[in-house]
């Protein structure tokens, strides 16, 4: 298990059935849902609000939870925070996606089935529709989020959530090999791709 600290009395709460990789951090009010997968090196610092990872959503490697006392930071059921981001005193709502080292401020709220791109700046207070596509530095709504682009982000949500039941059964700790063996397999995973890809056809 993570590097689970309790303060104040108050401890962290995962679900039995979520994965929290042994080099994330929780401390205090962090609570990780049913199916939920935490990354490598993810910090989720509940020493001031509430930070709450709903069912089957994803904190990837290097993420942030923080926020300000007495409020909550939420990313609602299946909702993807990519690598790197950093969520502080905010709302990631139903099934949306936050791009790799994108920032989204206090009180910021990002809506169903929204994409945020990687690297875009979410200011304090921003309130974003459903289905929003946004991007930039401030970031900005762009258009709407296609069908085609929300299929695209469910199919990338639940490979981490298989992903969760792979670590369960087969991470473990081990001593690298010296060299690379003969027909070294690839990782037995879903066929999604990066959405360029995708959208070529």
């Amino acid at each position: 298990m993570a590097f689970v600290y309790e303060i104040d009395g108050i401890r962290p709460v995962v679900d039995p059935t979520a994965f929290v990789h042994p080099t994330a951090v929780l401390i205090g009010d962090a609570i990780v849902g049913p199916g939920v997968y935490v990354g490598p090196g993810a910090s989720m610092r509940g020493d001031f609000g509430r930070l709450i990872l709903e069912t089957g959503s994803n904190l990837q490697d290097n993420c942030i939870m923080h926020g300000f006392p007495d409020g909550d930071t939420v990313v609602e059921e299946d909702g993807h925070i990519g690598h790197g981001a950093v969520l502080h005193g905010c709302t990631v709502k139903r099934n949306a996606l936050v791009g790799m080292n994108s920032v989204v401020m206090d009180g910021a709220v990002i809506g169903e089935e929204s994409i945020v791109g990687a690297m875009a700046f979410v200011r304090a207070g921003q309130i974003f529709e459903p289905r929003s596509l946004i991007v930039g530095m401030p970031a900005r709504r762009i258009r709407a989020v296609t069908e085609e682009e929300i299929a695209w982000k469910g199919e990338g949500t639940r490979d981490y959530q298989d992903l969760v039941g792979r670590c369960a059964k087969t991470m473990k700790a081990v001593e690298p090999l010296t060299e690379v063996d003969p027909d070294r397999p690839r990782m037995p995973v879903r066929s999604s791709r990066p959405l360029f890809e995708v959208k070529k056809g």
